[in-house]
């Protein structure tokens, strides 16, 4: 008996029994009817198994107990609740497999429990993990909106910046143009200037020379003034003329060289810096040839009129205090030569201008001035005027378009039709001393060239010296 009580208390029968009851009992309400019933059943033929070991233990201490042992409360308890509440039924299986399988029961209702609580701890481990999942999706599509966010900003400022750099590069473009136009602008400036101190060494020297002569002269004076027997004229000879020359006429042969020397530097420095002057605003190159050979007779013709003029001023001025040997004429020419530096050379600029904005023949774009050339123009008046104090003076052939070509007084341009007999153009005049060609010039023979003396006044427009204020261009030659 003792054998079985131990076996039926290690089996903790009734605790198993009591977690089925309750486990039974939180599942009611989900399981289904079937098995609830069978969970019933098993609660069932659990309980009948400890009732029949209950009954084996009993059946064991009452035939310890003897035949009178224990009986009255046979009697008294077992009878009356047999006989009323229960009707036992002999186990089909012994004891040990009863108990066996009692401990099959716990232990897989152990593992079951162990299972749960396993799967559980799973589901929970899998709820943390879903959580954190959950937070890291959460902080990517955070960290995704901000990058677009990034993105987007630095999509807008490289498109700033891209306009931005855009608009610098056309700022420097145009600085770099303005930079090169001041540039041009301070070059010519630099030339004129260059020009400008060559005669300022001339004037020097010239200045030099003079007050050499001015010390002889006053020397001179100094002489004449001392008392003299008065000469005696009669009043049937005429005026006595000195044997002595005048400074004009003493250097009348180097001026005359010099100035011969001056006009072929004209011709083959100034024109053809003119020439390239014109040709950034011309590009017809046969009238910027044509502006050139106006301007340059055009110059001759004023600095004759302003040398007449000058001479005429000269010799009133010198009529009234007029003493000596020399005529008023040759007193009045050397006055000129020692004194070119009067000649007032703008003036005589300005009417070569003004003649060449209403000449018919050129015409020239209405942006521009010909004070472009005014360098050409001021050496063309200066030498010009120097000639005319030559004896003879010196002057340019008469040259007329369509003109028979005369080959004693001009030479072909390399791109004229040599067997062609008259002028299309004139390039350069020809330097004449009377009837005698000192320096030939060049003109432009073709097939074709019009017989008469002057063009149509309808190739160019006339142009107005009203126009002229309103030109942008700002020469480097203001003078």
């Amino acid at each position: 008996m003792a054998e079985t009580l131990r076996r039926l208390t290690n089996t903790s029968s009734f605790s198993v029994l009591q977690d089925k009851l309750e486990s039974w009992h939180r599942d009611y309400h989900v399981i289904s009817c079937d098995q609830n019933l069978n969970r019933c059943c098993e609660l069932i033929e659990l309980t009948a198994k400890i009732q029949g070991q209950l009954f084996t233990i009993l059946n064991l201490a009452a035939a310890e107990g003897g035949h009178y042992a224990g009986v009255d409360t046979l009697k008294t308890r077992l009878l009356p609740w047999l006989g009323t509440c229960f009707s036992m039924a002999r186990p089909s299986v012994s004891d040990d497999t009863s108990l066996q399988l009692i401990q099959e029961s716990v232990e897989k209702d152990r593992r079951i429990r162990e299972l749960s609580a396993s799967h559980d701890n799973d589901v929970q481990k899998l709820d943390t993990q879903l959580c954190s999942t959950r937070l890291q999706l959460d902080s990517v599509r955070s960290e995704l909106v901000e990058a677009q966010n990034e993105l987007d900003e630095t999509k807008s400022k490289s498109a700033t910046t891209l306009l931005a750099t855009e608009d610098e590069i056309l700022q420097l473009k145009a600085d770099l143009r303005s930079a090169h136009e001041q540039q041009e602008i301070y070059r010519r400036k630099l030339d004129a200037l260059d020009d400008y101190e060559r005669q300022i060494r001339l004037l020097r020297d010239e200045v030099s020379y003079l007050n050499t002569e001015k010390a002889m002269l006053q020397k001179r004076l100094m002489r004449s003034r001392s008392p003299s027997p008065p000469p005696r004229l009669s009043l049937s000879s005429s005026p006595v003329r000195s044997e002595s020359p005048t400074r004009a006429q003493l250097t009348n042969s180097s001026r005359h060289a010099r100035l011969v020397s001056r006009l072929s530097d004209l011709y083959s420095v100034e024109r053809l810096e003119a020439q390239n002057l014109l040709r950034r605003y011309i590009a017809d190159l046969e009238m910027v040839q044509k502006i050139i050979f106006i301007a340059v007779v055009e110059s001759f013709n004023t600095a004759k009129l302003a040398y007449r003029q000058f001479k005429l001023r000269v010799r009133k001025t010198l009529s009234s205090t007029h003493f000596g040997v020399e005529s008023l004429e040759d007193a009045a020419v050397d006055y000129i030569v020692r004194n070119l530096d009067l000649y007032d050379v703008q003036t005589s600029i300005n009417d070569v201008i003004n003649a060449m904005n209403v000449n018919p023949r050129i015409s020239f774009p209405p942006d521009v001035d010909f004070v472009l050339i005014s360098a050409l123009i001021r050496e063309t008046c200066r030498v010009a005027f120097a000639m005319q104090t030559l004896d003879p003076p010196l002057d340019l052939a008469f040259a007329s378009d369509g003109e028979l070509y005369n080959d004693n007084r001009y030479r072909r341009s390399y791109d004229s039709e040599f067997t062609a007999p008259l002028v299309m153009y004139h390039v350069w005049p020809a330097l004449m001393e009377g009837d005698v060609v000192l320096v030939k010039g060049e003109a432009v023979t073709r097939r074709g060239a019009p017989w008469s003396r002057s063009r149509s006044r309808s190739v160019s427009p006339v142009r107005s010296r009203s126009l002229s204020p309103t030109r942008s261009l700002v020469s480097p030659f203001n003078i």
